[in-house]
């Protein structure tokens, strides 16, 4: 309705000014309106002006695009340069008019599937993401046990994939990056991390990876439908499988990577808060090890060694240790400032302070174990120059309660400000004031120079999942974070499920 009515206000304006004034107002009201980007591809109707105020195609553009697609594929020559030449014409404007519109950039995240080997199929699929105005998009590349690489040259622990006979020299990831790369997209790999999923846990020879809490559980047991399962990053197995994993897809050469499950598992109920050691994933032999090395005196490591062992220490420990290393001060480990006059106190009056410092000592430990992890998986790209980027929820770094945290552990606030933030800004509260203060939160803690580009679920044009549309949810952050210039939406099967549908199954549309 805008466009409408600013040409008739601008028509009646130009009624009370003299003649000669009319004729010049006239003109330069023709020659601004012909000349803009926003006239012919652009241009649409006054009842669509609200979603394609987001760079997105009009429905004759698509339809035309569409229509040289399907000739071409079915080998139409002269089809075939006129729909190679538009594909380029539609990269060209549409990186003009991102440039002219908030936000800069507008991603969408992607999973791709077996069926998407079809011939056109993904043509298909990366114009309808042209359409829908995005200029970024994140391909899913590992995630539930499986990697996006071709059967001949997978090296990894993990499955393929497309596992089609006849079809193991396929590489998927490359030719999306390359049909993205031809529609004008930048193509990021969207990597789970830490949850290397339910294949790798039923490998014999990766049992001692995977993550284990002081029940002596994996994540397979708490996690509901069972497919999560996080590893332990303090493995060097483990380290090594997902470097050498990063390694192959880096060599596709994508535009960047993204890391999600940069942390432990979400537990339900009470459960989605831990309050004592055991809670923490921190007992399997890599992570146990590592934090006994945090010692800096025998001590040190053996109050270390019986917290661990029972949950908790008593005075009768704190004696008994006293007696094993009676040439020692003050137990000591990593970060530890013990109060002066220490060791004058009772073995019952250091007890308390000892045992709270130990508490503390473990969470940080399992904290910096996700660090490390994103800090070394995130090396073969930087080294090329590739983005990286890391995914996380606003609320998984904060403590809960009387010395308890949130199960995940995330400590985002810490992630590397090299990388891009990429946080799930998911808050479902009847508008959009909770995602805006996900996001708040996020910037309020992201050093000086950080990209900070949120995370939106939902569906354009319409709530979904509780949510608002994804216009109302992108102003609502245009308005209370004008410092945003990019965001992203979860995901393209939300958007358009049935053609998502389609594309499990192999059904033609």
């Amino acid at each position: 309705m805008k466009l409408v009515y600013r040409r008739k206000s601008l028509t009646q304006a130009s009624l009370k000014l003299p003649q000669q004034w009319r004729r010049l107002y006239r003109g330069l009201v023709a020659a601004v309106l012909t000349s803009s980007s926003l006239v012919n591809l652009w241009l649409v109707q006054p009842a669509e002006a609200q979603t394609k105020a987001y760079c997105q195609l009009s429905a004759d553009a698509i339809a035309e695009k569409e229509s040289l697609r399907s000739s071409a594929l079915k080998g139409n020559p002269d089809a075939q340069t006129r729909y190679k030449a538009l594909l380029k014409k539609h990269a060209e404007r549409l990186q003009q008019c991102r440039s002219q519109t908030w936000p800069r950039t507008q991603a969408i995240w992607l999973r791709l599937y077996p069926c998407d080997i079809r011939q056109g199929a993904l043509d298909e699929l990366m114009d309808r993401l042209v359409n829908r105005g995005y200029n970024q998009v994140y391909v899913e590349t590992f995630a539930d046990g499986q990697v996006l690489l071709p059967v001949a040259e997978n090296r990894t622990p993990w499955p393929s994939v497309v596992r089609t006979p006849g079809a193991e020299k396929v590489d998927l990831l490359a030719q999306a990056i390359n049909k993205g790369h031809e529609r004008g997209l930048k193509v990021y790999a969207w990597m789970f991390s830490m949850n290397f999923g339910y294949s790798y846990s039923q490998r014999s020879d990766r049992q001692e990876v995977l993550a284990r809490d002081g029940k002596g559980q994996t994540s397979s047991s708490v996690v509901e439908d069972g497919s999560q399962v996080f590893i332990d990053p303090y493995n060097p197995l483990a380290k090594r499988d997902y470097y050498d994993l990063v390694q192959a897809m880096v060599r596709r050469r994508p535009d960047g990577v993204l890391f999600d499950y940069i942390r432990y598992p979400r537990q339900a109920g009470a459960s989605s808060v831990v309050t004592k050691v055991q809670d923490l994933w921190i007992y399997g032999d890599g992570a146990r090890e590592a934090l006994y090395q945090r010692a800096l005196n025998n001590k040190g490591r053996d109050l270390i060694q019986r917290y661990l062992t029972k949950g908790f220490i008593r005075a009768g420990d704190v004696a008994e240790v006293d007696k094993l290393y009676p040439q020692e001060g003050s137990p000591l480990w990593q970060g530890r400032k013990p109060p002066e006059e220490e060791m004058k106190a009772t073995p019952g009056q250091r007890q308390p302070l000892l045992q709270w410092e130990l508490w503390q000592l473990s969470v940080a430990h399992a904290a910096q174990g996700v660090l490390d992890f994103i800090n070394l998986a995130s090396q073969p790209a930087a080294r090329q120059g590739i983005t990286t980027g890391a995914v996380f929820f606003p609320e998984g770094n904060q403590p809960i309660g009387q010395g308890g945290y949130d199960s995940r552990i995330q400590p985002w606030d810490r992630f590397p400000a090299s990388m891009e933030w990429h946080p799930m800004s998911y808050g479902t509260c009847g508008s959009t004031n909770c995602i805006v203060s996900q996001v708040q939160r996020v910037l309020s803690q992201a050093p000086p120079g950080t990209q900070v580009q949120p995370v939106l679920a939902g569906a354009w044009g319409k709530s979904y999942n509780s949510r608002p549309s994804l216009e109302d949810q992108m102003q609502a952050i245009r308005s209370g974070t004008p410092q945003i210039n990019a965001v992203s939406h979860f995901a393209f099967s939300w958007q358009e499920p049935e053609v998502d549908r389609d594309r499990k199954s192999c059904r033609s549309r």
